[in-house]
């Protein structure tokens, strides 16, 4: 009898139920979360006006990443991944249905929003972990790629439709209906994660104990492996130093003189172009020289700062920009992948939440970076400087590391 076709094509990942329900459900919740953050800048802003205070967001949502994502990384190997999800998802929820509820009643002060940022980075810390975790037990190996596009696919389309929505929620209902609405948007990823069949979370051999022993393995096995130290060292100093995106007020308001319906616009563009990238991993075959076109990407990103840094059409900087997302999305697929099939399940996990300091890390600290070069050289030369110095770091990490160079799948590579 002939065997029965194996799923093929950019959407092979929907094939498999378990993932199709999980997807769909976060297409759902991610619209709501990143309305819930777009919004959550904008209230801060309401309340207080200040420059500093709008930073102090990033802040208080580090904070908390720093600390406890290890301890995330060693649940989501130790624990029923699924139930951690739920656990972080529900938490989420109802501080957003609190903060909405407050928002009605009449919030008058920013500290609440400061300690909403810090608790959803906190639930983050091990929903994170837990979900990239799971991932591979939803989708056979060799599907891996096609879930990560989809992810990434999912995860832009909901960065753009989520601000776009925040706006008219605002100016028709208020912002507590934002809130109000992202704790709605939960409810789609709880059903779809209480319907995931028991198969699906079947737990490796002798699962770590919830110790500090376990985090320092953790810790050991990333040092130990040069390809994903080199892999977390690269994306750190790109987002590190082309945080373009934090300067975006000051470079739409005084260099290209824009209104805030343009920033907006703007601030879409990387969204836009990493949605494109998204699109064209899913549907281009299967990768072989993984590391060189990793190194590109994020070469090409560099570049794309570059040019936006030097822009002075509006038109010529919203194409940059979205340059940007489409080398961060390529770079980030296949840098999840490589991340995937090279790491055990069993402290898959602990890696993720490692690599969630230097990916979370990076921006945050770059947006420091990038706005204390601002005030000392200007906006354009902090912008381009940022560029340069991605660039340099490539280079570098090129040199220092060939066996990223020369990285290709197992089953890609000449036997």
């Amino acid at each position: 009898m002939p065997a029965s076709k194996e799923p093929s094509g950019p959407l092979a990942a929907l094939h498999y139920r378990d993932y199709r329900l999980l997807w769909a459900g976060q297409v759902v919740s991610l619209i709501g979360t990143r309305m819930q953050s777009v919004a959550l800048l904008w209230h801060v802003n309401e309340l207080t006006h200040s420059p500093l205070a709008l930073g102090a967001v990033g802040l208080a949502g580090l904070i908390p990443l720093l600390l406890f994502a290890l301890v995330g990384g060693v649940a989501a190997d130790a624990l029923d991944r699924r139930r951690l999800m739920l656990g972080a998802q529900c938490v989420t929820a109802v501080v957003a249905a609190g903060l909405g509820l407050w928002s009605l009643a009449g919030l008058r002060e920013a500290w609440p929003l400061y300690a909403v940022a810090a608790l959803n980075a906190g639930a983050f810390s091990f929903e994170g972990p837990a979900r990239q975790a799971l991932l591979p037990a939803l989708v056979p190996r060799e599907r891996l790629a096609s879930a990560v596009s989809l992810n990434s696919v999912s995860s832009q389309f909901a960065s753009i439709a989520g601000p776009a929505m925040m706006g008219w929620i605002i100016v028709h209902q208020g912002v507590a209906w934002v809130y109000l609405l992202n704790a709605a948007s939960y409810l789609a990823v709880i059903t779809a994660l209480l319907a995931i069949r028991p198969a699906a979370m079947e737990r490796t051999e002798n699962p770590p104990r919830i110790s500090f022993g376990a985090a320092v393995e953790g810790l050991r096995f990333v040092r130990h492996h040069r390809l994903l130290v080199s892999l977390m060292l690269l994306d750190f100093l790109a987002t590190f130093f082309s945080s373009a995106t934090s300067l975006l007020p000051l470079f739409a308001e005084r260099v290209l003189r824009v209104g805030p319906e343009g920033y907006g616009l703007l601030a879409a563009a990387p969204s836009v172009g990493a949605a494109l990238g998204a699109g064209a991993m899913a549907l281009a075959p299967p990768i072989r020289r993984q590391g060189v076109v990793v190194l590109w990407a994020v070469a090409a990103y560099g570049a794309a700062t570059v040019l936006f840094g030097v822009s002075r059409s509006f038109v010529l900087a919203f194409v940059a920009l979205a340059g940007t997302g489409v080398a961060d999305m390529v770079s980030t697929v296949l840098r999840q992948t490589i991340r995937q099939l090279t790491t055990p399940d069993s402290l898959r996990g602990r890696m993720t939440s490692i690599n969630m300091i230097f990916f979370r890390g990076g921006p945050q600290l770059g947006e420091l970076e990038a706005g204390l070069v601002a005030g000392w050289l200007g906006v354009t030369l902090s912008i381009v400087s940022g560029g340069v110095a991605c660039l340099l770091a490539v280079a570098g990490i090129t040199l220092a590391a060939p066996w990223l160079v020369a990285y290709q799948p197992e089953e890609e590579q000449p036997r």
